[in-house]
């Protein structure tokens, strides 16, 4: 078995590398987004030819029994300072891996839920941040399909991050005499526009029917607001 940080890692590496558990769709893609944004990840699974396909796309990926505390510890995981579980299949190896994690002292260990109770009994593990992903996405996109919103982020359980086209009534006038936030309950936090980019908003922004806006509400007061002609 090989562990990680034998192979000449500084401490810099181990405190920005991550371990990903379980290289299915969620977990795969977790793994690979890293890499794109410069983190170093190991990933773990235990079919062959999950492994196979993933070899050469992550710093290192190993076919291992991640529900085994010796493996994990031949492999390094207590000096990762993050670990994900993304074991979806099997719930009861995804609950025994995230008691293993947690017992070898990860700092911060996030894990995949496939259900309410399965997100409940990690909970009570002690999982640091449990994850929903099929959920949550029902969730986006339902929100996405009812308005007319571009993108969809929610923020904790009340509230949420809309993009959006500008409705007509605020377009051409002063925000701060729009009185968006008085009336409808959101605040236009920044604007888009074609060749200029990104930028926050003032009172003084006048918007033009073309940018694309970002406002931030409760969900029912953006997704309201996101309807408006």
């Amino acid at each position: 078995m090989v562990n990680f940080f034998t192979r000449g890692a500084s401490r810099t590496t181990e405190t920005t590398a991550v371990a990903v558990i379980g290289l299915g769709r969620f977990g795969s893609a977790l793994a690979l987004e890293l890499m794109a944004g410069g983190t170093e990840v190991l990933g773990i699974d235990d079919r062959e030819e999950i492994v196979q396909n993933h070899n050469g796309l992550l710093t290192h990926v190993v076919r291992a029994d991640a529900t085994k505390a010796e493996t994990l510890r031949q492999l390094g995981i207590p000096e990762f300072e993050r670990v994900v579980v993304a074991i979806g299949g099997d719930i009861q190896a995804s609950i025994l891996t995230s008691a293993l994690v947690l017992k070898l002292a990860v700092p911060t260990v996030w894990a995949k839920a496939v259900t309410d109770q399965h997100g409940e009994i990690l909970t009570q593990l002690g999982v640091h941040h449990v994850v929903y992903p099929e959920k949550d996405m029902g969730k986006r996109l339902a929100h996405l399909v009812r308005g007319a919103m571009q993108d969809y982020i929610e923020v904790g359980e009340n509230f949420a991050i809309v993009k959006t086209m500008p409705p007509k009534f605020i377009v051409g006038t002063p925000l701060g005499e729009t009185r968006v936030r008085a009336t409808h309950g959101v605040t236009v936090t920044a604007f888009d526009r074609a060749g200029s980019g990104w930028s926050y908003t003032t009172l003084d922004t006048v918007l033009e029917p073309n940018d694309i806006i970002l406002i931030a509400g409760t969900p029912d007061r953006v997704e309201a607001f996101s309807q408006l002609k």
